[in-house]
C-alpha cells in the first residue's frame, strides 16, 4: 500500500485529484498539505495544516511514495511580483527537495502548455524554470503535467480564462496532429493521468495536454 502527498488539493485539478486517489485501493493513506484548516472525515486521510513560508517545519511530514504538486496561483490573486514568484517558482522547489531529501520515489508537477525558462511571461518562465531545477533532483519518476485551458467547474469566476475556454472550444475541431494538445482539456483527465502515470512507467518525463487526455479517459 502506497502514501500519497497532495499539495494544492482545494483547487481545480486538485479536488479532482483527491477523489481519484480516496477511490484508488493502491493507497492507503493520503496527506494533504493545506495553508488554512479543512475537514475531511475519510480514515485515509491526514490532514496537514502548513505555513508554506516555512515548509522546513514539515519537514518529518513530507514522507510518503507518491507527491503530487498542484499550487499555483494568478497575477489577479498574487499582484505582488516577489509573492507570485514564491508561489510559482520557491514553494514547488522548496517541496521537491525535501520530498527528494526525504526518499520521495516519485513526483508529479502540474506545469503548464507552454512552459518555458526563456519565456518573455512570468507565469510560463516560472513553470519552465521549475521544470528544469526538477530534472535536476533525479528524483526515481518525474512527471512533467501540462494541460491546456482546463475544463471544469472552479471555485472562483475568472472572466478571461472563461472567454478563453470559449474560443478554444469553438476552435478545437481544427486542432489536428501537432495541435491536439492545444484543446481545452478537462480537469478531471488531468487528475486521473496523473494517477496513472505514478503507477505505470511510461518512460518519459513530459507529458502534454493531448496525451494526458488520452490517460485520463481510461
Amino acid at each position: 500500500m502506497k502514501t500519497a502527498l497532495i499539495f494544492g488539493s482545494s483547487g481545480l485539478i486538485g479536488s479532482h485529484l483527491l477523489n481519484v486517489i480516496l477511490q484508488n485501493n493502491e493507497y492507503n493513506k493520503i496527506k494533504l498539505f493545506v495553508r488554512s484548516e479543512q475537514k475531511n472525515n475519510n480514515s485515509k486521510v491526514e490532514i496537514v495544516q502548513t505555513d508554506f513560508t516555512n515548509l522546513e517545519k514539515y519537514k518529518d511530514l513530507i514522507v510518503g511514495d507518491d507527491c503530487f504538486f498542484c499550487i499555483g496561483t494568478t497575477k489577479k490573486n498574487t499582484p505582488d511580483k516577489n509573492e507570485y514568484r514564491r508561489i510559482e517558482y520557491s514553494i514547488p522547489l522548496s517541496v521537491a527537495q525535501i520530498a527528494k531529501f526525504n526518499s520521495v520515489k516519485s513526483f508529479i508537477y502540474v506545469s503548464s502548455l507552454g512552459a518555458n525558462s526563456s519565456s518573455s511571461g512570468s507565469y510560463l518562465k516560472n513553470k519552465g524554470q521549475v521544470e528544469e531545477e526538477l530534472n535536476n533532483l533525479d528524483f526515481s519518476k518525474l512527471a512533467i503535467i501540462r494541460p491546456s485551458i482546463l475544463l471544469g467547474k472552479r471555485k472562483e469566476h475568472r472572466l478571461g480564462e472563461s472567454i478563453g475556454v470559449y474560443v478554444m472550444q469553438k476552435l478545437s475541431p481544427f486542432f489536428l496532429g501537432k495541435l491536439k494538445k492545444y484543446k481545452p482539456i478537462q480537469a478531471q483527465y488531468v487528475a486521473k493521468a496523473m494517477v496513472a502515470i505514478a503507477q505505470n512507467n511510461y518512460q518519459k518525463k513530459i507529458f502534454e495536454s493531448d496525451q494526458l487526455e488520452m490517460l485520463g479517459k481510461f
